[in-house]
């Protein structure tokens, strides 16, 4: 399916309420009014939440954007943080309980554009199509679709540095180049084309730990 039809299919889906979608009937057009928008469900955020393993410039960074982009977040229970600051032989990639504060961490590729010379560091973002790049800002997590790579969810950007996102397919997916065994071999990951490639292994958990609804957060600090 081409990323414009993908698009406006889910556009279309959310206008009709469908019951599979989490995102707020206004998602697509959002409205200037806060007091028109609908309340959200969500857990209470703690302003001062310590999430261990977090760098903390970037937690209250995310906690931010979580905070403005208001009702386009269905779920505020939980989150993810991709701290792309670090190299790709870390477990950078931070499923946040904003509850609790308890994180589990996960290894995450970039994107080949992001890091050209493949040195196992984003270099650089880039929103632009065909760029291949990693795109910084926050994502809404949405539907899941069976592609190329398997099981894998459709991301929403809501910031200016990541609004193509639906429309270049960046989504989260599993790959074999996300495998833990690619550090000991090569002392990296490889790299996606703009993807938050994941290991084979650990796909499922992160699918049960974020889930549509919620938001991803990715940056450099």
């Amino acid at each position: 399916m081409i990323p414009g039809a993908v698009s406006a299919g889910m556009r279309d889906a959310s206008r009709r309420g469908a019951p599979e979608s989490l995102l707020p009937d206004d998602f697509f057009n959002p409205s200037r009014t806060p007091a028109a928008q609908p309340a959200i469900a969500s857990a209470t955020v703690q302003p001062t939440l310590d999430a261990p393993g977090v760098n903390p410039q970037l937690l209250q960074r995310a906690l931010a954007a979580l905070e403005r982009h208001g009702s386009r977040i269905a779920k505020r229970d939980r989150m993810a943080v991709a701290d792309f600051s670090a190299g790709s032989n870390t477990p950078r990639f931070h499923l946040i309980n904003l509850e609790s504060g308890r994180t589990v961490s996960k290894l995450v590729a970039h994107g080949s554009g992001s890091d050209p010379a493949h040195t196992g560091y984003l270099q650089r973002f880039s929103n632009q199509n065909g760029s291949n790049a990693s795109c910084e800002g926050a994502f809404a997590t949405a539907d899941y679709y069976v592609g190329k790579h398997g099981r894998s969810q459709r991301l929403l950007g809501l910031d200016p540095t990541n609004d193509n996102a639906l429309d270049r397919a960046i989504v989260v997916h599993a790959a074999w180049y996300a495998n833990p065994d690619m550090i000991r071999e090569r002392g990296m990951l490889g790299r996606s084309q703009g993807c938050f490639a994941v290991g084979e292994s650990e796909l499922t958990e992160v699918f049960e730990r974020l889930g549509p609804g919620r938001m991803i957060y990715a940056a450099k600090v």
